[in-house]
């Protein structure tokens, strides 16, 4: 069907409410090429785009179609199916929830709904906690305002597999597009085919959470949080209220849900503009130091104040921080060695310290998924305990196994916990990062993004990873002559197949480039290490626009 028919089918549809069909009489033919060029894709983290109307957008129709492909898929391959989902302060993740609820409920599935917002940690949670064969989670995680996103778990709580998120995608092709009438929420509540999930679950998952303390000090501590107006600010709050030593100033501004996000364009703790409230709130009260979760709650920023400044922790940074904790304070019941888990972009600092500590270091795939995998197949050993940590560059941290997703909530306790032992001792988080440093080494790393947008971007970014798989002698710098060169998609790595390329200098420096799953970028990861930090940082800056010549 070409666009144009495509459109004038959404602009007639009787279903179609009035916010979209001003979207529709709205657009140009660039904006209708845009928004129908493609069904929005389907993959192992859902449905994530740009809200509007149209086949490549996040709305009323896609999420439906997403919904019964799911349905389809769960009652083929489930005896009696049911579903928990959440949602975040999102633009319509309300809407898009219970228009989820109500379409599974059609289909005769059993639906637990959250009746209030709640973290993406807690929507993983829940599905283990009641046992159901799969969860939803209405996000969009650290994006813009205009996005947002329908996030599928399995039954175990990790985030669908390749292979299901196929078979799904089979299911949700065979849907129709759009719909005479959307499925009723209310009726289906009314039915009992939905309910909510009651404060059981919420306090289970509480109580798990303060089972991840392991050197509980009675010293205070005085933080500044910010939720950056999303679903983290109750659940956050109160496991540090419980904590019982933590005083908490939290950013007014960004305290109660709003998905647009009125104070920061961009709500991700990795950018210091989403932190700058928290920075400032931070100096003027005279805290330790701040920190701020996404608006899903699954991500965490920190920085801690130093006189009358705020020096941010980056992910990589905390990840080691978190890891020399645990390390240190906590063994497995077994006997055998500690297994911790990071992603390839992240930190080479976490090998140094895991081979100096007898720790089993297991590398994967970007994605948290692929971290959570490793607790799944520690399970079926009947190791779980080994389990010490899980983390990646992008602010995402995991250090218990009764949920299988990164979990700011989580790593707020640590956070907090661990700051409170330092502090006991004369020290801050900073110290003891420059300890770990002396005693592992200089390490830097950098993340460059280069934004590619709509049909045109997509394909500037399929000849860009293609550029990098020519012959190394094709290169015109002579680092990359000489490189050692892994092609994820292409090589053996033991890892699954990923369009991902990895290149190893001569000089000890190193960069990672992909396709991001979730958004039109491109992302690169810069390495170095150095005698010591600036010289490190030294070797990082020269690396810079050799890469951003390659990828820009």
């Amino acid at each position: 069907m070409s666009i144009q028919s495509l459109y004038e089918a959404w602009l007639s549809c009787p279903a179609m409410p009035e916010e979209l069909l001003s979207d529709l009489r709205s657009m140009d033919d660039a904006a209708k090429n845009d928004s129908f060029y493609r069904n929005l894709a389907f993959g192992t983290g859902g449905l994530r785009g740009v809200l509007g109307a149209g086949t490549n957008r996040m709305n009323l129709f896609t999420v439906l179609r997403a919904t019964r492909g799911l349905g389809a898929y769960l009652k083929e391959t489930c005896a009696a199916p049911s579903v928990a989902l959440s949602c975040d302060s999102r633009i319509h993740s309300r809407d898009f929830v219970e228009l989820t609820a109500a379409a599974l409920a059609e289909m005769g599935i059993r639906v637990y709904l959250y009746p209030k917002l709640q973290p993406t940690p807690m929507l993983s949670f829940a599905v283990r906690h009641l046992g159901c064969s799969a969860g939803v989670m209405v996000t969009a995680s650290h994006n813009p305002a205009k996005f947002n996103g329908y996030k599928v778990y399995g039954s175990d709580g990790c985030q669908i597999t390749l292979e299901a998120a196929d078979r799904i995608t089979g299911f949700i092709d065979r849907q129709p597009m759009l719909a005479d009438v959307l499925p009723d929420f209310d009726r289906a509540l009314a039915s009992g085919v939905v309910s909510y999930i009651t404060e059981e679950t919420i306090e289970a998952y509480y109580q798990q959470i303060l089972t991840l303390r392991v050197h509980p000090v009675d010293e205070p501590l005085h933080v500044v949080y910010s939720p950056l107006n999303g679903a983290g600010n109750i659940p956050v709050r109160e496991i540090l209220r419980r904590m019982g030593n933590i005083r908490v100033d939290v950013v007014e501004e960004q305290e109660n849900p709003d998905g647009h996000f009125p104070t920061c364009p961009y709500p991700n703790p990795e950018i210091r503009e989403a932190m700058d409230l928290a920075i400032r709130k931070c100096v003027e009260t005279g805290a330790d130091f701040c920190f701020a979760t996404d608006p899903d709650s699954d991500r965490m920023g920190a920085g801690v104040r130093v006189g009358d400044n705020v020096v941010l922790i980056t992910g990589n940074e905390m990840g080691v921080l978190m890891l020399d904790y645990l390390s240190r304070n906590k063994k497995p019941a077994s006997g055998l060695p500690p297994v911790a888990v990071k992603t390839i972009v992240s930190t080479n600092m976490a090998d140094a310290l895991c081979e100096k500590r007898g720790i089993e270091l297991k590398n994967v795939l970007t994605g948290f998924k692929f971290i959570c995998e490793q607790i799944h197949f520690l399970d079926e050993k009947g190791q779980t305990d080994r389990f010490l940590f899980g983390f990646e560059e992008s602010y995402g941290y995991l250090s218990g196994t009764f949920v299988r997703d990164k979990d700011a909530v989580n790593a707020a306790l640590l956070l907090c916990e661990m700051a409170a032992n330092l502090k006991a001792e004369g020290k801050t988080l900073l110290d003891r990062l420059q300890e770990l440093r002396e005693e592992f080494g200089y390490f830097a790393q950098k993340t460059l993004t280069f934004q590619y947008e709509g049909q045109d971007g997509a394909a500037r970014m399929q000849q860009i990873m293609e550029g990098l798989r020519r012959p190394l002698a094709d290169f015109e710098a002579p680092l990359l002559r000489t490189a050692r060169r892994v092609d994820y998609l292409r090589d053996e790595t033991g890892l699954p197949k990923s369009d991902v390329m990895e290149f190893n200098l001569e000089n000890g420096q190193k960069f990672i480039v992909r396709p991001s799953g979730t958004e039109p970028k491109l992302k690169a990861y810069l390495f170095s290490r150095g005698a010591d930090q600036p010289a490190a940082m030294e070797a990082l800056a020269a690396l810079e626009p050799l890469v951003s010549g390659l990828c820009g």
